[in-house]
C-alpha cells in the first residue's frame, strides 16, 4: 500500500480540470487520482503510518498559503502540467522530507528537494495519451482553462493507493489555525 500528500484545488476548479481531461476519451489519469499538486511522493511514507504523526506535527505549524496555478509546461514530451507559483509551497515540501526522512536513494527516485518542481499534471502519456494528443491539449488549455486560480491552501490531502494505479483520499490534514 502507498501513500502520497497532495494540495487540492478549490471544487469549481477542480470540476473544469476534469471536463478538460475527459475532453480525451483515453486519457486515463483521471481514473488514477483527482487532480491535485504532490507536494511529497510516495518516498518514506510507508504503511505502517507513522510518519503520520510527523506530517500533522509539520502542518500544525505551517500557516495557511496562496498557490497560483499557472502556464502550461511539458516534462520532455510525455507530461504536461500546470506549473505552480508559490513561494511557501518549497518551503513545506523541504519540511515534509526533514520531518519524514526517506532515504536519498528514493528522494532522487521520487525527484524531491532539489528535484522538486511543484505541479498539476493534465495529461501524460503514461496514462493513455499520445505525443500529439498532450500538444493538442497544451494548446487548448490557454482557452478552456483561464483564469488560471489564486487559492489559498488550508489543508494538505493524504491520497492511499487502492489497488495498482488508484488512489482516493485517505484523510485531510489541516495546517495551522489562524487567530
Amino acid at each position: 500500500m502507498q501513500y502520497f500528500i497532495g494540495i487540492v484545488t478549490p471544487d469549481e476548479y477542480l470540476e473544469k480540470i476534469i471536463r478538460f481531461q475527459h475532453q480525451w476519451g483515453n486519457n486515463v489519469l483521471t481514473n488514477v487520482v483527482e487532480p491535485h499538486i504532490t507536494i511529497k511522493a510516495q518516498g518514506g511514507l510507508t504503511s505502517d503510518e507513522s510518519w503520520l504523526i510527523q506530517v500533522m506535527k509539520v502542518c500544525e505549524d505551517f500557516p495557511p498559503f496562496e498557490v497560483t496555478l499557472d502556464k502550461p509546461m511539458f516534462f520532455g514530451e510525455s507530461v504536461l502540467f500546470l506549473s505552480i507559483e508559490s513561494t511557501e509551497i518549497r518551503t513545506l515540501h523541504n519540511k515534509l522530507i526533514q520531518a519524514i526522512s526517506p532515504s536519498e536513494d528514493l528522494i532522487k527516485k521520487y525527484l524531491e528537494l532539489e528535484n522538486y518542481v511543484p505541479h498539476l499534471t493534465l495529461g501524460q502519456s503514461n496514462y493513455g495519451l499520445t505525443v500529439q494528443e498532450l500538444d493538442e491539449m497544451a494548446k487548448r488549455v490557454e482557452k478552456e482553462l483561464i483564469p488560471y486560480p489564486t487559492f489559498k491552501v488550508n489543508i494538505l490531502r493524504v491520497y492511499q493507493e487502492i489497488e495498482p494505479n488508484k488512489y482516493i483520499k485517505y484523510m485531510d490534514i489541516p495546517l495551522k489555525k489562524q487567530s
